[in-house]
């Protein structure tokens, strides 16, 4: 049995973009703290931060008052900056953004306005412009939005780099240990491994279980975070689609989520996707593995809250993405922005992630920004969900100044 609890200043609860990002910060501030790492699974990216696109993005969708706009742009330059520093791939392809109806034209006006208060680059552009920077996408009226300075990074290369600097460092990073009981007066956690750390101050980063850990902490009693499940569908190399870049429709700013769009890797490869169908777990990425009945009962539940009061149009963006959910809808959809794409085109891919949004049970809605809760000497980052591994470094800063 330990007797003393071992102590460290710092301990980060989860090794995704984000915990890796803030231990990063702190050694930059000061070289010489004491940090520790938990992270649940046996390695690093196996949940939201490996499972991302590797979009940078560039800050365009976000109110400006929000946290997201705050550090969306600043963080997008400031991984560049790193990507490129330390050789890891990155390639910027730039972004259109295209109306797939006559209505949905005058959203181009106030995205571009967001953009310029956020601090990104972007600009109408005309059809016949359209044409030359992305000739397969198809614009429903005479314009488009383009981020030329938008990027794409390998997110696995990211975290790779950081966390080898980390341990360089001397952090520590215990892998397949998590917390299981708190007592936030003595400053302790117990762990799976029957260990018992001391802290200075710890800060948690566990993503989709964020909730449920800050709830050890007696911290985000009313938030719940509900998975979605996004899949994506490959392009066959031998398509006669090639397209330069990025091409996303005009999102439903009411939601959450920027509808499906296609994406170019690093590598070459083109995806489309993804939707977003309610998971029955919170790692439910395939058939009945990783179902978890309880976390299926809550959120069926929350979403007919949701269904029922209809707030922002729920009703309409849930019977839209059900219908998605087969390959021949999903392929519709897609076409309306590449109409010459063919569902032959589309193959099935391993690629698909979880997306947890976190639901506020007092509002009976979805919170849309980036939620950070302190308590004590705990902070509890609740809602790091897109652009989260665009801003993380800049949202690290943010985190660890405990505002």
């Amino acid at each position: 049995m330990q007797s003393q609890p071992q102590y460290f200043d710092l301990i980060i609860l989860g090794a995704g973009i984000t915990g890796l990002s803030v231990a990063r910060q702190q050694l930059l501030t000061d070289s010489g703290c004491k940090v520790l790492i938990l992270e649940k699974e046996k390695e690093i990216g196996m949940h939201a931060s490996g499972r991302n696109s590797g979009v940078l993005h560039s800050g365009i969708y976000y109110p400006s008052q929000t946290l997201k706009a705050k550090f969306c742009s600043q963080g997008g330059k400031l991984m560049g900056e790193y990507c490129q520093e330390y050789s890891l791939p990155i390639k910027r392809c730039g972004k259109v953004i295209v109306p797939k109806t006559v209505d949905e034209d005058h959203y181009l006006d106030l995205l571009h306005k967001r953009a310029k208060l956020n601090g990104a680059d972007t600009r109408i552009i005309s059809k016949a412009e359209l044409n030359e920077i992305e000739p397969e996408s198809y614009s429903a009226t005479s314009r488009a939005l383009y981020s030329p300075n938008t990027s794409v990074v390998d997110p696995h290369s990211v975290m790779k780099k950081v966390i080898s600097d980390l341990i360089n460092n001397n952090v520590a990073i215990a892998f397949e240990e998590y917390v299981i009981s708190a007592d936030p007066q003595s400053s302790t956690i117990a762990t799976n491994k029957n260990v018992t750390y001391r802290y200075g101050q710890l800060i948690n980063c566990t993503g989709q279980y964020s909730d449920l850990v800050s709830q050890i902490f007696n911290v985000g009693e009313h938030y719940y975070l509900i998975p979605f499940k996004g899949i994506y569908y490959k392009l066959k190399a031998e398509s006669e689609i090639k397209l330069n870049g990025l091409v996303y429709p005009v999102p439903d700013l009411r939601i959450p989520f920027l509808g499906i769009h296609s994406v170019k890797l690093v590598n070459g490869d083109t995806y489309f996707g993804p939707n977003s169908i309610p998971a029955l777990g919170r790692e439910h990425y395939d058939g009945i593995k990783g179902i978890n009945l309880k976390d299926a009962i809550v959120t069926s539940y929350f979403l007919l809250k949701q269904y029922v009061d209809n707030k922002d149009g729920f009703r309409s963006f849930a019977h839209r993405e059900l219908h998605q959910f087969s390959r021949n809808s999903f392929y519709k959809e897609a076409k309306k922005m590449i109409p010459k794409l063919k569902l032959k085109d589309l193959i099935e891919s391993n690629k698909v992630g979880i997306r947890a949004q976190l639901y506020n049970k007092e509002k009976r809605d979805f919170e849309m920004d980036f939620i950070v809760e302190k308590r004590d000497n705990t902070i509890h980052v609740l809602n790091a969900v897109s652009p989260a591994f665009t801003s993380a470094f800049s949202f690290a800063k943010y985190i660890l100044s405990g505002q």
